[in-house]
């Protein structure tokens, strides 16, 4: 699954106008949060944590228009607990983004 870098890039430049540490800063903070989300969903076990971490990791990707995350936290939220194949999808979408690929 790749990137929709229109609709990030976009709700970045909203966000930061033309203010490219702003842009960097925010970048970096997503990146964080994140990974933060995919971790602690990695190590969910129950059906509330892994739940409740998929609407964290959905709704840090809504507010930051990166509609690849939202699918991939969707098809979490629908999966069993625990499962690495999604959370592996996640990791190799926040790498592609910190790339910039």
């Amino acid at each position: 699954m790749a990137m929709d870098y229109g609709a990030f890039d976009t709700s970045l430049s909203a966000a930061a106008g033309d203010d490219p540490a702003l842009m960097a800063e925010l970048r970096l903070a997503f990146l964080d949060s994140a990974k933060r989300q995919i971790d602690l969903l990695g190590r969910s076990r129950c059906d509330a944590n892994w739940q409740y971490c998929c609407f964290r990791l959905k709704g840090l990707a809504a507010s930051f228009g990166a509609t690849e995350m939202m699918y991939l936290a969707d098809e979490a939220n629908s999966g069993a607990p625990g499962d690495p194949v999604v959370v592996r999808k996640l990791v190799t979408l926040v790498s592609q983004i910190e790339q910039g690929i």
